[in-house]
C-alpha cells in the first residue's frame, strides 16, 4: 500500500460504479489502494508544471565519464 504516515481520514462519496470498478480493475488493488494512487497523480499533476518550467535551467558540473566508472569490490 501507499500510504505514508499520515493521518488517515475516513470519508463517505457517491461515486460512479463502472469508473470504481475500472479503477480497480486497472490499479488491480483494493478501493482505498486505488483512492490513494488516484489522489497521488492529482497531487503530482501540479507538481509537473513547476518541474517542467525548470527544463534546461538546471546548470550541473557533472563529469559523465567518472560518474559512469565503478570502483571494483
Amino acid at each position: 500500500m501507499l500510504m505514508s504516515m499520515s493521518k488517515i481520514k475516513r470519508i463517505t462519496a457517491n461515486l460512479p460504479e463502472d469508473l470504481i470498478k475500472d479503477a480497480v480493475a486497472v490499479t488491480e488493488g483494493s478501493l482505498t489502494e486505488t483512492l490513494i494512487e488516484g489522489l497521488e497523480l492529482i497531487r503530482r499533476r501540479k507538481a509537473y508544471p513547476k518541474a517542467m518550467a525548470l527544463k534546461g535551467n538546471l546548470k550541473l558540473d557533472i563529469d559523465l565519464d567518472v560518474s559512469r566508472e565503478r570502483t571494483r569490490r
